[in-house]
């Protein structure tokens, strides 16, 4: 039996990008045994996908629990999960990231397959290490689309399919109770609004978000989630955004029809995200879990590339200045960006059950 092992180490919407290749990997190979490395971080996005045998997670040394997780345990246990690969003795394994990259090469080496598929550059010497090599084209095209590629060498070629990945079913049913007990619901499309952005030129300014949803409440077609990463912005190890998500409540004001959602939990932002009807988020992981779970969008760019990084196979709007900062959108210009995407958050809602 043929068995794969794809290796994946980068951020949330990195993997969320890899889905389709996964799903491409089951549909060639129905009988295969395809297994997954990731971080501990991005597990949710995979641990339940129905293409994958098993999913082995290890956690970066600056994603360790401080003061429960020293550096040298978390060294440890990773040397033993390269041990225990190793003894699978993997026919493939897929270096599923752009460029040829040294961390990825160098796990591939410590579990020894008897093929290493990867993307391969001139003058780079790793490439030595890579036998079933895909040139690097530099062309603009989707992430998804990219890492699609190094399914060639396995006969795998064409358009990449949607991104995948499953919530929680507890998880999300609870979300959904909670947003029905809530004395403003009615049967109305939910729009998430995530206001977390981790590079400063993507971050929308509070004063926007609230003259936005205060806008579209005034229309009364919509009620609306928040999303955002939780703890104090001067935290240098994790900084979060309570203190804007509290400034959008207070300004909002009780009975607005607005359900805060912090997520502390990869899997409780999926989860909120799953019974949404559209989004407005900026450029980040959030986005592309977004785009898995089918969600209609308006996005902020700034200095990323939107080319690469737009939310692939759902309706969106970008919204990227010719400044490159976010903070340069007016809040009408996102007001009517939503306005477009209004017909397909509605048959999405309609698809729900949210309106009739």
């Amino acid at each position: 039996m043929t068995s794969i092992l794809i290796i994946r180490r980068d951020n949330i919407g990195d993997l969320v990008c890899t889905t389709p290749l996964i799903s491409a990997l089951r549909q060639r190979f129905p009988d295969a045994r395809i297994d997954a490395l990731v971080n501990s971080y991005n597990l949710p996005v995979v641990m339940r996908s129905p293409d994958l045998d098993e999913v082995f997670a290890y956690t970066k040394t600056h994603h360790r629990v401080r003061g429960s997780e020293s550096a040298l345990g978390v060294l440890w246990k990773r040397a033993r999960l390269m041990f225990r690969l190793r003894q699978r003795k993997y026919d493939y394994v897929i270096l599923a990231n752009g460029g040829c990259m040294a961390r990825p090469v160098r796990l591939a080496r410590l579990i020894q397959p008897k093929h290493v598929i990867g993307f391969t550059e001139a003058g780079n010497p790793l490439a030595s290490r890579i036998d079933m090599g895909v040139p690097v084209e530099r062309r603009p095209e989707h992430e998804s689309e990219e890492i699609f590629r190094l399914l060639e060498p396995l006969g795998i070629t064409g358009k990449p399919g949607p991104l995948v990945v499953r919530t929680d079913a507890d998880l999300q049913a609870g979300a959904q109770r909670t947003l029905n007990q809530q004395p403003w619901r009615k049967l109305r499309p939910t729009l998430a609004v995530h206001i977390s952005a981790r590079l400063p030129s993507q971050r929308w300014p509070a004063e926007h978000f609230i003259e936005a949803l205060r806008n579209l409440a005034g229309q009364g077609e919509y009620q609306f989630m928040l999303f955002w990463s939780p703890g104090d912005e001067k935290n240098p190890m994790h900084p979060g955004d309570d203190g804007k998500a509290r400034q959008i409540i207070d300004a909002l004001g009780a009975g607005f029809p607005l359900l805060p959602w912090p997520s502390t939990r990869l899997d409780e932002l999926m989860a909120g995200l799953a019974i949404c009807d559209g989004m407005l988020c900026s450029d980040g992981g959030a986005m592309h879990l977004g785009a898995a779970l089918g969600l209609p969008m308006a996005v902020f760019f700034g200095e990323s590339d939107a080319t690469r990084w737009y939310p692939w196979g759902v309706p969106h709007e970008i919204l990227q200045p010719e400044s490159r900062k976010v903070a340069e959108v007016p809040a009408s210009a996102a007001i009517e960006a939503l306005a477009r995407l209004k017909p397909a958050m509605h048959e999405r809602a309609t698809a729900r059950g949210a309106i009739r």
